[in-house]
């Protein structure tokens, strides 16, 4: 089969013949027709993700959008022809799906939902399952609380934005003046990211604060986001939550902070089931119309992989990445 293979960190990505892979026990084999292509994807094949564990040489892709080809022994729920999604590797020695077939573990995957294409399914999983264990996992979020989701525009934003409003929650986002449209027509009130801490306090909680923070953009946003929960029942969620931080704001107000590490399941091979299950609530929310992801009008395909990195690291993206592998 063909895929696209990185022999050396900062290097040329390059499509290359190699063996197509089997389905082993607990595995399905998958004819990859698409694949989403995440930030972490570029620092990967720069060398700069020590903490995804890649071994050269590698195929990456983290997201996946396919067709099941055949089932390794001991898989239930998926057959030949299922159309699935998921998270299902590129990290840790794990292959990923910038190649046309992919040997998954069974239980990172879902059925795809009927209204979903394959580009649109191979968008969702890192996204999603990202902004999942931030509030359902760690905040808990429920109806009628109040959530902060700093970034509300970008790929983990907009998934927490919409799952916060299906979890009944009052929900504000942080964006640039460009964004407020997209941010307001997912359900939530607009904070212009310029404004102070103090200043979006007042305005919107009386100053008190709110229940719940989830900080995408990280650095000096999640010091901001210390100072921007609830007093005594706050919680701040980030999945950027690197570098040095203090956190006496947060202490000052009695609140909580959680960190995200979405990739822990495909590097330690524990937890795996429960990506799977996140999967099928992203199904059962875009069955009921509550989530829509944005992509990229670009079509990338697997000659061209360098090129959608490329567009990452420029800051050019109007929406998330996806290659296609398969038409």
């Amino acid at each position: 089969m063909q895929a696209v293979v990185l022999s050396a960190f900062g290097a040329a990505l390059s499509l290359q013949e190699v063996a197509r892979p089997v389905a082993a026990p607990g595995q399905v084999l998958v004819r990859v027709h698409a694949s989403g292509v995440n930030p972490l994807d570029a620092k990967i094949a720069a060398g700069k993700a020590d903490h995804a564990g890649a071994v050269l040489p590698a195929i990456l892709g983290i997201d996946m959008a396919g067709v099941v080809v055949e089932t390794g022994a001991g898989v239930e729920g998926y057959r030949a022809g299922d159309r699935v999604y998921g998270m299902t590797g590129g990290v840790g020695g794990v292959p990923g799906s910038l190649a046309e077939y992919a040997a998954v573990d069974a239980r990172l995957l879902a059925h795809m939902p009927d209204q979903l294409s394959m580009r649109e399914a191979a968008a969702l999983p890192l996204i999603f399952i990202t902004a999942w264990e931030g509030l359902v996992d760690r905040a808990r979020v429920s109806a009628g609380k109040t959530v902060l989701v700093h970034g509300g525009a970008g790929g983990v934003g907009h998934m927490a934005v919409q799952l916060a409003v299906a979890l009944g929650a009052r929900v504000y986002a942080t964006g640039s003046a460009a964004q407020r449209g997209v941010i307001e027509s997912m359900g939530a009130t607009f904070i212009d990211r310029d404004t102070s801490v103090d200043d979006y306090l007042r305005q919107h909680t009386d100053g008190e604060g709110f229940d719940v923070v989830y900080d995408t953009v990280g650095g000096a946003v999640l010091d901001a986001s210390f100072r921007a929960a609830r007093r005594y029942h706050g919680h701040v969620v980030s999945c950027l939550g690197w570098g040095t931080h203090a956190l006496a704001p947060l202490s000052f107000r009695a609140a909580t902070y959680s960190g995200v590490f979405t990739l822990l399941p495909l590097l330690s091979g524990t937890g795996r089931a429960a990506h799977g299950a996140i999967m099928r609530e992203a199904s059962a929310l875009i069955a009921a119309g509550k989530l829509k992801v944005t992509l990229d009008p670009t079509h990338y395909t697997l000659d061209s992989v360098d090129a959608a990195h490329h567009a990452l690291a420029e800051r050019t993206t109007r929406g998330k990445l996806v290659v296609s592998v398969t038409e």
